[in-house]
């Protein structure tokens, strides 16, 4: 990557990660990889937001270089400290030590405790504003939006809102604008994204946009931490946020499953079966074959979640137990539920999974089956299938 012109006198300067394939540790399976997206801001002060993970220090000092000598940068500017944004900082301080850092009060304390050092500080608030010649920056708080040090930047003079996670995307590329994509794999990624990272700040989310809103801010571009710069697709992208933090949901059901001698899954499937004779679409997932991150974000609005597991020792299977850990995390609602699963001798699985998700969903009666199920049992599976697409309908 090179430093690519957004608007006259700002640059996207950040770095592609192509090979990135688990982000956040294990937890998001990055199929396109990432991007760390930093700008800058050719004024009479220089300024930087935002850096890139460490490793890719290089690539960000290169790109920079190519528009102006890093010493001349006087101004760093950190909407959120995790370190796929700040790793970069301790060796940009050194080619520009006397540059001022602004961010959040959480985000100084951050970057003390992650590289022992955070230069020249100076700790904003909303309603700050910074003026660098042509050009003011505001800054608004953004706190818990994923963490508690976050805000957003704007720039009236560019109609530019840089929004670091907020509105962002994994997807490695060489192009810069929202338009130069196929929309449908970036809406793809941008839900992918939003299911995986913002869905249990659904209610903070909210809020936030309200407060963009009030704030009346003209914004022409959308340059978030990661992915490419909206400027075509705004409203579609911002009704979309709407959309998801209002927990609202389609009439379509995800069925998710482990197995271990394939009883569960021939329930799922006659499950899936009757769902699609009412006309309700229904996606069929098993957690040990796909990645968690797609089935996520198939869930973000679905209104109906049915879960299977084959009872070991006692026990819900281990993958599905992960996964049912990590979605209660998503504080969701208004989904509809049941659990069902075999067994051999005691059945604890069902239980299990429904003391799991209770806070999350309301539950429906659940189905089990000894061993292998038979024909009377697969139909009972078809018939709880299609009472329960008939009260998605209803």
């Amino acid at each position: 990557m090179t430093a690519n012109l957004i608007k006259d006198g700002v640059y996207s300067v950040g770095a592609v990660d192509w090979n990135e394939r688990h982000f956040h540790g294990c937890t998001y399976i990055t199929k396109r990889g990432v991007t760390y997206n930093s700008y800058l801001i050719i004024d009479e002060k220089i300024t930087l937001i935002d850096t890139v993970r460490k490793g890719f220090e290089k690539d960000l000092i290169e790109n920079i270089k190519s528009v102006v000598d890093l010493s001349r940068i006087d101004i760093i500017i950190i909407n959120h400290i995790e370190p796929d944004h700040s790793g970069a900082l301790p060796e940009i301080l050194k080619l520009c030590p006397n540059a001022e850092i602004y961010g959040t009060e959480k985000a100084r304390q951050g970057i003390l405790k992650y590289y022992g050092i955070y230069g020249s500080w100076i700790s904003v608030k909303s309603g700050y504003s910074l003026n660098i010649g042509k050009r003011t920056l505001d800054f608004v708080d953004m706190s818990m939006i994923h963490w508690p040090d976050s805000m957003l930047t704007y720039s009236a003079y560019d109609k530019i809102l840089f929004s670091n996670d907020a509105f962002g995307q994994h997807y490695a590329t060489s192009k810069i604008f929202d338009d130069e994509v196929d929309f449908a794999a970036l809406m793809d990624e941008a839900q992918k994204y939003y299911s995986n990272i913002l869905w249990p700040f659904n209610m903070l989310i909210t809020a936030k946009l309200s407060t963009i809103k009030k704030l009346n801010l003209n914004i022409e571009f959308i340059a978030p931490s990661h992915g490419f710069v909206w400027r075509r697709y705004i409203s579609e992208i911002m009704q979309k946020y709407a959309y998801w933090a209002s927990h609202s949901c389609q009439n379509r059901v995800a069925v998710v499953y482990e197995t271990m001698w394939n009883s569960t899954e021939k329930m799922a499937k006659k499950i899936v079966e009757g769902i699609n004779s009412e006309g309700i679409e229904a996606a069929l997932f098993d957690v040990t074959k796909n990645d968690r991150p797609d089935i996520i974000s198939y869930m973000l609005d679905a209104k109906g979640w049915i879960f299977g597991s084959s009872t070991h020792d006692g026990e819900i299977l281990p993958v599905i137990s992960g996964f049912l850990h990590f979605l209660k995390g998503s504080k969701a609602k208004g989904r509809k539920s049941f659990v069902f699963g075999s067994y051999g001798w005691s059945g604890e699985a069902v239980k299990e999974i429904e003391n799991t998700i209770s806070d999350i969903t309301s539950l429906e009666p659940s189905l089990r089956v000894v061993f292998s199920p038979s024909d009377e049992e697969l139909k009972k599976c078809f018939e709880a299938g299609k009472s329960f697409a008939l009260k998605i309908k209803n």
